[in-house]
């Protein structure tokens, strides 16, 4: 009898102890307060085992200990605590184990609302075992958090229909969670605007009570009009709730609104703000477009080094423009180190992610030799397969890579199949199939057919099909001959800085021709060339400079300009150079003066 009263009476300090902690902890006395609820808890009291371990998992009066809080959780949802069966479900699914030692454990609120962290390895049977006991016992969030196991746990556990009846049951109940779930789950399988509506009512309600994500989604739906009138400036404002509170894909949003001004005033430095958040936090996406803002410049200073940098990040994380843009970056290089192999890498990484052009971009460094051997094989299959689905342009980077043998053995009768199958619709296919004919190769050579599409080619605005065409045009090859028109079409070249038609023009203008002689204009274009390194160039205003054909002699500049010539190996300069008089000797220089004596 004695012991029955000792017990009853140590029963009676406890719920004392455990009154006494509740009044300290409403003060925000959360320090005093622990030792009491300790008391409590050893003494088998649930309520406060769950404070106990709330205590351990929020650093309530003592240091975070998952570990420890999963004890005692455990101990109240052994006694059928409800709100400890919740919690601990809630720990077991984002990983006991899973909070860096000192740091302060998330709250409860952010347990339900996020997803497990990465690299922890949450216990989903665990999970969903004091889930299910909470939901039964009539928690919402217990409700709630039984239905995300079921939607987003392991295959075995999944169960989108029961999720949907316990996501429902948690919003009847005015969890914001089970809303937000709820709102989802309509979302997932509505089939018109009625069923629209209904999801976003219920996603209003948990935005309303400050979920990040609901004020996302909600967002999102004001913006496509979808369930809920079309409203860029609420969205805007959403966007903005959620972008504060830390959701990733919210403050792309949001970046993006203030980038493009949607539903909110254009704020560039603003913008990249928000989308540099959200890059850090690993939206690739938003890395990309800071990459973009930089590259492009603008209201903001260009700074290609910058830009490299949130290119690397998005293409790193699966972004295909990005990786093409950092091997762009990279093959020009602006930001950083000149490297085609470097370039070519990323190429490959955005092409075999799906980007056409940086399929283009990798065969075009596959004909200059700067790619690896089997990017040949890989950039011909690709052409290949497009090719034969129909894509012109495909067709025309097939039929390159069957003429110059890349990928694959050279095949001239199949390239110029595909070429003039291209041609019907790409300019670079008519003058590579004109000049397969009026070369004769893989088809019978037919000079006048080949004229005709390199001239359907020239009007397109190609230069080197104008160029190929004007040559033509001298000689009479494949139709009359047409030196007026050959001049204006090497002019058109040569003002697009084609170096062969600047010296084309160089000689029309020399004589010759049925044009006017004009040998000012010639030297004039003999120079434009020379500078750019046309050998026949140098040697020809070598010549003029030589003789004053334009009406200036200047030796030491004939010699100079023969001298880059012959360098180059255009051996016919040599006779010119000899035929220049020997330069000037140099004035010997003045004795110096005797040395003073001493």
């Amino acid at each position: 009898m004695a012991g029955l009263i000792g017990r009853l009476a140590g029963l009676g300090s406890a719920s004392g102890a455990l009154k006494r902690a509740r009044e300290l902890i409403e003060a925000g006395n959360r320090k005093d307060a622990f030792p009491l609820l300790a008391k409590a808890a050893q003494a088998g009291i649930a309520e406060a085992e769950y404070l106990v371990g709330r205590a351990y998992l929020e650093a309530g009066g003592v240091p975070p200990s998952p570990p420890e809080a999963a004890r005692w959780l455990g101990k109240a949802a052994e006694r059928g605590y409800v709100a400890a069966q919740s919690l601990l479900g809630a720990l077991y699914l984002h990983g006991i184990s899973g909070s860096p030692a000192g740091e302060a454990v998330p709250s409860v609120g952010v347990l339900f609302a996020s997803p497990p962290g990465e690299g922890v390895k949450p216990d989903f049977e665990l999970a969903a075992h004091w889930a299910r006991r909470a939901a039964e016992g009539g928690s919402a969030d217990g409700q709630a958090l039984l239905a995300y196991i079921l939607t987003s746990g392991p295959e075995s556990l999944r169960d989108l229909d029961a999720a949907e009846s316990w996501y429902r049951k948690s919003a009847e109940a005015n969890c914001p969670q089970g809303q937000l779930g709820y709102g989802m789950a309509l979302l997932r399988r509505a089939q018109g605007p009625e069923d629209q509506a209904a999801a976003a009512a219920e996603l209003a309600k948990a935005a309303d009570s400050g979920l990040g994500t609901a004020q996302y989604l909600l967002g999102f739906l004001h913006m496509a009009g979808q369930g809920v009138p079309k409203d860029l400036v609420r969205a805007a404002d959403l966007y903005r709730q959620a972008a504060e509170k830390g959701v990733r894909s919210a403050q792309a949003r949001y970046g993006l609104a203030l980038l493009n001004g949607e539903g909110v005033a254009r704020d560039l430095q603003e913008a990249e703000s928000w989308l540099r958040r959200a890059g850090l936090a690993g939206d690739p996406e938003a890395a990309a477009l800071v990459g973009d803002l930089y590259a492009r410049g603008g209201e903001l200073p260009p700074n290609h080094t910058e830009a490299a940098v949130w290119f690397r990040r998005a293409a790193e994380a699966g972004h295909k423009t990005a990786a093409r843009a950092l091997g762009v970056l990279h093959l020009t290089g602006a930001g950083v180190p000149r490297d085609p192999t470097e370039a070519a890498r990323w190429f490959r990484v955005s092409a075999e992610a799906g980007d056409v052009q940086a399929r283009h971009d990798l065969a075009a460094l596959v004909l200059q030799g700067k790619a690896d051997p089997e990017d040949s094989v890989r950039t011909r299959e690709w052409f290949e397969q497009a090719a034969t689905a129909g894509d012109l342009v495909a067709a025309y980077n097939y039929g390159i890579c069957l003429a110059e043998g890349v990928g694959t053995a050279r095949d001239d009768a199949q390239a110029a199949y595909w070429l003039r199958r291209a041609a019907e619709g790409v300019a670079n296919a008519q003058y590579w199939y004109g000049r397969m004919l009026n070369e004769g190769r893989g088809v019978a050579c037919n000079e006048e057919e080949g004229r005709a599409w390199i001239a359907r080619a020239a009007a397109t605005g190609m230069v080197d099909a104008q160029v190929a065409l004007a040559e033509m045009m001298v000689n009479g090859r494949g139709g009359p001959r047409d030196h007026a028109g050959a001049l204006e079409l090497f002019s058109k070249a040569a003002n697009h800085g084609h170096v062969g038609a600047m010296f084309a023009l160089g000689a029309m203008y020399g004589g010759g021709h049925d044009v006017k002689w004009d040998r000012p204009a010639a030297q004039t274009w003999f120079r434009a060339a020379a500078e750019r390194g046309h050998a026949h160039a140098q040697m020809m205003l070598g010549r003029y400079l030589a003789r004053g054909l334009a009406g200036t002699v200047d030796p030491a500049a004939a010699r100079l300009w023969l001298e880059r010539a012959v360098a180059q190996g255009l051996d016919e300069a040599r006779g010119d150079l000899a035929a220049l008089p020997p330069p000037p000797a140099a004035e010997d220089a003045p004795a110096p003066a005797p040395a003073m004596a001493r």
